[in-house]
Formats: structure tokens, sequence, C-alpha cells
């Protein structure tokens, strides 16, 4: 297995040598098309796709039904159920459209809905997660962030029945037929890879601009983690379980929903938990096609760079993202528990629902006093607690005293990292790179890995999307050296110092929770706007998996052969790199695999401080509603994420393999 890393060092080697000798070759006519893919060569895919999805608004149809009535049938379905959420949460009842729309009912008290998600969390689990989520939608309405905050839990409330409903539908049909699974598994793929933005494009143009467009990929986006872990939930319900549904004389229906669905259902909660979170992840983006709520006032924030505002915005997301997903998980562990033979609770209705009967309590007497005290209905902007003049003063102070020393360490980092890292992409002949691709993917995942890379490289050859995609792969690159090079050792503390691991343990949690776009506002106010500053957010985004994979490799090597080493007089020192790091190797390179993944979904959204990548096209294509430039462009994005993670899966199978982890297979 030493075989395929020495000839991958060897063509990295090769390839960085020719970068260096190509320095010349735009002045030479005879060598300039192996650096810059001739214009008169590109393949117009965009402009054909950008026709198709014309023709497909404006005059697909099948008999009298146009797409246009589809997708406006679709958008009714969708917005009947949302426009009764908000009502209920946010805006209350109106008559009338626009300005002039009266209110005929407000909306739920703030009182009525904290109480609701505690009588819920004592429901689900306890009094201590009834007071944790109590305190966290508090915190909303004391912080001014609760109308945008309803306005965002509406959007949720319904994209998550959605995306879970549709997930399951799904997998339930991989699972059947394994035919539809291996053709689905690609379109997967390609909806966890390309970025969200190229999915607005088309989702504007058909639904146009609005909270629906802005649900509808909100579903898509979080949908495809759902159909994955239904499908492998029901494939790891024991034989035993199924072979009495067939000694039972069940239908396929039958075994499907009595026997197979809830068997399933601890994994199957898992995948309602990451629609949920995905969902709330989503709201920033959606924002940008007319979702409102608290990703908008991100997004408006970050525009003006208003540190303090885009903080307690972000900070607000963040919260409540806490408070559903403990929600979330304490219902998936009582429906694990509870069974339907479980004995009912005695006495009549009203005994029966305790919790139910107080929260319309409280929800009438709130109401009725709302009616007379505007306190029982609307918490007062008098009583709003505010944290955006420190956020902004400290910004502003650490500008004032420690400017040089920030210029300092920006031009470092470009002079002796980045623009040579830049210099050697860009030197790279497209010819040269496709061939290297082919041979790293025969040589650790054989040839159909090779045809694979070779295909998808090629695509971005011809499509024109050459130069950048190599900016995108250099900063995501260097980004991920750093995340790496940083979390790698991080990880590894975390997993040999309890004490230590704690404290990075709520770090890590709280880096995971901050949605994208937070990153970017104090590093732009910080360094202004160009590729350091846009690094410096990916690393702070991408560095999770790289702590998390390389604890977690660490923590699972053998406590036998740890004595092993103690027995034969191994030291500190040469436990953690002779066995320790060796072993935990395949988990270290998975985690370098979502790093690489995170990294490439935060280049997107760093397009907004100026970088001149892939991401950018997505951004630009998105703001003139071109369909055919963001699909090109989201699809080449989608093909680097591909190539990286089935090239560095099949380093980390070999390495498995190498260490006898697992067991080779053959054909």
């Amino acid at each position: 297995m030493r075989g395929p890393v020495w000839a991958a060092a060897g063509l990295m080697l090769a390839t960085l040598a020719l970068a260096r000798l190509s320095a010349g070759w735009p002045d030479n006519p005879a060598l300039a098309w192996a650096l810059e893919y001739p214009g008169a060569w590109v393949v117009p895919l965009k402009d054909w796709i950008s026709a198709a999805m014309s023709w497909l608004v404006e005059d697909a149809r099948i008999g009298p039904v146009s797409f246009t009535d589809v997708t406006r049938a679709i958008a009714w379905l969708i917005e009947q159920p949302y426009d009764l959420a908000r009502a209920l949460l946010a805006d209350g009842f109106l008559d009338g459209v626009g300005r002039r729309a009266k209110q005929i009912l407000p909306p739920l008290s703030w009182i009525a809905i904290i109480a609701g998600v505690m009588a819920l969390g004592q429901y689900a689990r306890s009094w201590g997660l009834a007071l944790l989520v109590g305190l966290s939608f508090l915190y909303l309405a004391m912080f001014g962030q609760w109308e945008s905050a309803m306005v965002t839990l509406s959007s949720v409330l319904i994209a998550v029945p959605i995306g879970v409903a549709g997930g399951l539908w799904l997998g339930i049909l991989a699972y059947r037929h394994p035919l539809f699974d291996r053709m689905l598994a690609p379109l997967l793929d390609l909806m966890q890879t390309i970025p969200i933005f190229a999915y607005l494009v088309p989702i504007l143009f058909m639904f146009g601009f609005g909270p629906v467009a802005a649900l509808v990929a909100t579903v898509i986006y979080a949908m495809p983690p759902m159909v994955r872990i239904t499908t492998l939930a029901l494939r790891g319900v024991d034989s035993e379980i199924k072979d009495f549904g067939v000694m039972a004389g069940c239908t396929r229906r039958q075994m499907t929903w009595r026997i197979l669905v809830p068997s399933a259902i601890d994994g199957l909660m898992v995948g309602v938990n990451q629609v949920i979170m995905l969902s709330l992840n989503m709201v920033i983006i959606a924002s940008m096609i007319g979702a409102g709520g608290l990703g908008f006032d991100v997004l408006s924030s970050l525009r003006r760079l208003d540190i303090g505002a885009g903080f307690e915005a972000g900070i607000a997301i963040v919260i409540l993202a806490i408070a559903v997903d403990r929600l979330s998980q304490a219902m998936s562990d009582r429906a694990a528990t509870v069974h339907p033979g479980a004995v009912a609770p005695q006495g009549g209705w009203i005994a029966r629902h305790r919790r139910m009967v107080a929260v319309l309590g409280v929800m009438i007497a709130a109401f009725l006093l709302g009616r007379v005290i505007p306190f029982f209905q609307t918490y007062p902007e008098t009583l709003w607690l505010t944290t955006g003049g420190f956020w902004d003063g400290l910004v502003k102070y650490l500008n004032v005293n420690y400017y040089d020393a920030f210029e300092a360490v920006k031009l470092f980092f470009l002079n002796y990292f980045l623009l040579p890292i830049k210099r050697f992409f860009l030197g790279v002949p497209w010819p040269w790179a496709i061939v290297m691709l082919g041979l790293l993917g025969a040589w650790f995942g054989g040839w159909r890995l090779a045809v694979m890379t070779v295909a998808m490289a090629g695509f971005i050859v011809v499509t024109g999307m050459w130069e950048k995609a190599m900016i995108t792969v250099y900063l995501c690159g260097a980004s991920v050296v750093i995340a790496t090079a940083i979390g790698v050792p991080i990880g590894v503390l975390a997993a040999t110092n309890p004490r230590a691991g704690r404290v990075i343990g709520v770090i890590i949690d709280t880096l995971q929770t901050l949605p994208s776009f937070v990153y970017l506002i104090p590093v732009v106010m910080l360094f202004r706007i160009g590729d350091f500053t846009a690094m410096i957010a990916i690393v702070l985004y991408a560095l999770v998996p790289a702590v998390r994979y390389a604890a977690h490799g660490v923590r699972s090597v053998s406590p036998d052969l740890i004595e092993a080493g103690v027995v034969a007089g191994c030291t500190r020192w040469q436990l953690l790199t002779r066995i320790r790091l060796p072993l935990a190797l395949p988990e270290i390179l998975l985690g370098l695999n979502q790093t690489i993944m995170l990294a490439l979904s935060m280049l997107v959204i760093t397009a907004l401080v100026g970088t001149r990548d892939l991401g950018q096209e997505v951004y630009i294509a998105l703001t003139k509603a071109d369909t055919g430039r963001g699909l090109v462009a989201g699809l080449a994005i989608a093909f680097i994420a591909i190539i990286a993670d089935r090239v560095i899966s099949a380093g980390a199978r070999n390495a498995r393999i190498r260490f006898g982890l697992e067991e080779q297979t053959h054909g």
C-alpha cells in the first residue's frame, strides 16, 4: 500500500516543477492553450441550460396544463400552511393585503408560546429541559429578536414536515427497489455537494421571489440526510423481526408501516433531527430570496457591516437552534422508549391532558390580558436588552490599537502562503491536471474512480470554468491545510487530556452552531475584504470536523495496543507517534474529507467578501437570475467536492486495510 502514496508524492513533485516551468507559457502561442482553455473550445452548456429553463417556464405544457400552472399549484399548497403558521406566531390574522391590511386577531402571546415550548420540553424529558427551552425563548424576547425568530420558526415548522415526509418516502422506495437506490445515490451526492446558492437560481426562476421559493430551497437542502438515514435504518432492522412479519402474513404495506418503520424509529428520529438543524442552517441563505426572519437580519447587518446587530441576530439563531435541537432529540428519545403497548394515563380527559389544558389556559389568559395590558401580548421595546454596543466597541478598540498587527499578519500570509499556492494552481496546465487526477484515482480506487475523476475534471475544463475552479481549489486547499494543522493537534489534546477535552468540546459545539454568515462579520471588520478574510472565515467554519474526527480516531485506538506499547517501554511521545496517530489515520483522513466539504460550502458565502472563484460565479448568477451560469458553476463545485471525497475516502479505506481495521474485498 506504500506504492500509491509514493506515486502520489511523485506526481505532486512533478506538478510543482511543471507549474514553475509554465510561467512563460502565456506568451507562447503554441503552449498558451494548455494554461488557459481556448474560448472557441468551450461548450456553451450554461446557455443551453438557460434556454431549456426559459422554455420550461414559458412554453412547456402537457395538454392544457403548463409548467407554470404546476409551480403555482405547488406554491399555493406550501403557502397555505406557511401563512397560517406565520399568522399564529408572528403577524396575526389580517384583513386585506399590504400596508392597508388590518389585524383581526393578534398572534399568539410571547408568554403563551414560552409556556407551550416549556410544556413540550417537560413532556419530552424533564423540567430541566423545559427550563432550558423556556429561557432560550425568553432570551429572544428580551433581546428584541422575537418577531424575526417567530418568522424563522414558521419556516422551519413547515419545511421540516415536508422534508421528513419526502425523505421518508424516497428512503422507503430506495429500500424496496435496489435499482432506484443506485439511481438515487448520485442525485443525493449532487444535492449535498452543489452549493445551495446554485439551487436558488432555478428555484427563484420557477417560484419567484418570496418565502415559498425559500421553503422549496430549504426542503431540497435538508431532505438528503433523511433519505439516506431512512434507507440505512430500514436495512438495519433485525432479520428476525422481518421474518416475524412474514410469518404473521403481513402485506407489503403492513410490513413497511407496522413492522419496519416502528422498528427503525431510533434511526429515523436521527434523520428528523438532521432535517431540523439543516433547515435552521438554511435560514440566512433563504433570506436572500425572501424568507425574512433572523437570516435577513444577519444578512442586512453584514451588508451594512453592523457587527453588533449581526452578532445579536446570529446568536439568536444559535439560541433558537439549541432549543429546537434539544426538543427534537428529547422527542426522539421518547419516541424510541414509548411503545404501543405502554399503559395510558388513567383518569378523565383533563387529567390525561394536564399540560395541554394548562397551556390553553395561559393562552386564553394572555390573550384577554393582552387586550388591556400590552405587556401580556408583546414584550415591550422599552425592556429590550442589547449587546450590540459591546461588540461594536470591541471591534473598534481592536482596529484602533492593533490595526498594524492585523495588517502585518494579513500581509505575511498573503505574501508567503496564499499567493505562492495561488500561483502554483494557476500555473498547472489543465491537460496535466486531468491526467494526474486520473492516475490518483486509479492508484487509490481503481479504474472506476479514475474514469469518474477524469470525466468530472473534463466537465470543468470544457465548460470554461477551469481558471475559477483553480482559484476555488487554491482557497479551499489553503484553508484546509491550516484547519487541519490546527484541528488535528487540538483533537489529539482533547482525546488524551479529559479536562482539556471538556473545554474544547464546548468551543467546538459553539463553532458548529454559529451560522456560516456570522463568521464573515468580525473578520471583515478586522481584515477588510479579500482572500485572507475568506480564508480566516473558512478555517473557523471548517475546523470542527478536523478536531472531532482526530479526537474520535485517537480515542478509538484499542486499549490493549496502548498497554502493549507501555509494556514495551514506549514513552508518551512514542505511544502517540507510533501507535495512536498511525491507527487514527483513517479517521483523520475522514475528518480531512469533511473539512474539505465544509470549506467548499463556505466558499460560496465568502464570495460576498470579494473572492473571484466559482462561488462568485454562483452568487452573480443568483443576482442576475442566470440559471445556466449558476448551475454550471454549482456543478463544478460539486464535482470538485466529489473528486476530493472519493479519492480521500479510498485513501482512508486503504489505510484501514493496511492497519487491519477492515478486510479487503475484491470485485
